[in-house]
């Protein structure tokens, strides 16, 4: 028994990513259910208008955080910060003060609710773009992000793979297409499935849950692509570096778990220690969760939602463009190889 367990040791020893699976692992779930996994909202960005916007401001409770004071504002400006994503909480002061609580955060809408209705004075508070806080609402269009994800990240990991396991790497070495032309070549179909799932999964939410879509259609089309792009580049990344699929599977399981946890898509990012927030900001799903909850829930337009487009475009660039770099390092020695051995055979056949 003792030489087996000295082998199982020995292979352990070898296999650096399976080591790192069972000791990293544990310490991420440790470190983030320590102090992601948390619903309690501390913060919650707020704008207040009219008249008596100053008054107001002074008798909210510590938890909103004022950003906006404007006396001639109204309930069409209220409804834009909102719309607009620069406030989760537009309140308007007149003869009846009423405030507009951002109903697709959901989280942060039950604690502002429940937070004004023990607020001193009367406040009408009215529940926008989720009147009934209906979870479905807001987990839908995240789900679509994740689908997306999990098919650009998991599945496409595999593709270039099972090309080294198969063999046929070397043959891809000396084809004449560059490897962009590979990796646009493999990235394809993924990107048609993975788009596909987005349309049914999107309808479906229409269908079966009465998830409303506000926005444009177009927008939301566009911001998917962008965001394909970025998670197939990480999977066509993932596959470079790995030597068989079950590395290439645990790496993109080390990838997609911060995704699902810190992107917002579960606990809110506004509940988080900046100490793990900061991660959230560096994953691609973030900024999907962001545009996809913008556009078909508060019907958001490009004015509003330029930054996740705009992180999500470079993101697509420099993950697709360290995905060819790096496949282009791979084929350089198997080609160099090819040629040797064509050298060799041309110079047997010469002898």
């Amino acid at each position: 028994m003792w030489p087996m367990v000295q082998k199982e040791v020995r292979e352990l020893r070898r296999d650096k990513r399976t080591v790192a699976m069972l000791v990293g692992l544990p310490l991420i779930l440790l470190v983030v259910f320590g102090y992601a996994a948390n619903f309690d909202v501390t913060e919650i960005p707020t704008a207040v208008y009219g008249q008596g916007a100053d008054q107001v401001t002074g008798q909210l409770p510590d938890l909103f955080v004022v950003d906006t004071i404007d006396p001639g504002g109204d309930t069409a400006t209220a409804e834009q910060a909102l719309v607009d994503g620069r406030a989760n909480v537009g309140i308007v002061t007149g003869d009846q003060t009423t405030a507009l609580v951002d109903g697709s955060s959901l989280f942060t809408a039950q604690t502002a609710a429940a937070a004004l209705a023990q607020a001193p004075g009367s406040i009408d508070v009215e529940i926008l773009f989720n009147p009934d806080l209906q979870t479905s609402w807001v987990m839908v269009p995240a789900l679509i992000g994740l689908i997306m994800a999990f098919i650009g990240t998991i599945v496409t990991s595999l593709g270039l793979v099972r090309e080294r396991q198969a063999g046929t790497i070397e043959q891809l070495a000396v084809m004449p297409f560059r490897p962009s032309d590979v990796i646009v070549g493999k990235i394809a179909p993924y990107f048609g499935l993975a788009y596909l799932d987005m349309v049914v999964v999107t309808v479906l939410g229409a269908v079966l849950f009465g998830v409303p879509f506000q926005g444009s259609v177009m927008l939301f089309g566009i911001g998917a692509a962008v965001f394909l792009l970025a998670v197939l580049g990480l999977g066509v990344l993932i596959s470079t570096v790995s030597q068989n699929q079950g590395q290439a599977v645990q790496a993109a399981m080390f990838v997609m778990l911060p995704q699902i946890l810190l992107s917002g898509m579960i606990f809110p990012l506004e509940s988080m220690p900046w100490g793990v927030r900061w991660i959230g900001y560096l994953l691609p799903l973030t900024y999907f969760v962001d545009l996809s909850g913008g556009i078909m829930l508060r019907g958001a337009g490009l004015p509003a939602l330029w930054i996740p487009f705009v992180v999500l475009a470079v993101m697509a660039v420099l993950i697709l463009g360290a995905a060819i770099l790096r496949f282009r390092r791979e084929l350089a020695p198997d080609t160099t190889r090819s040629n040797h051995k064509a050298e060799d055979a041309d110079g047997i056949a010469v002898a």
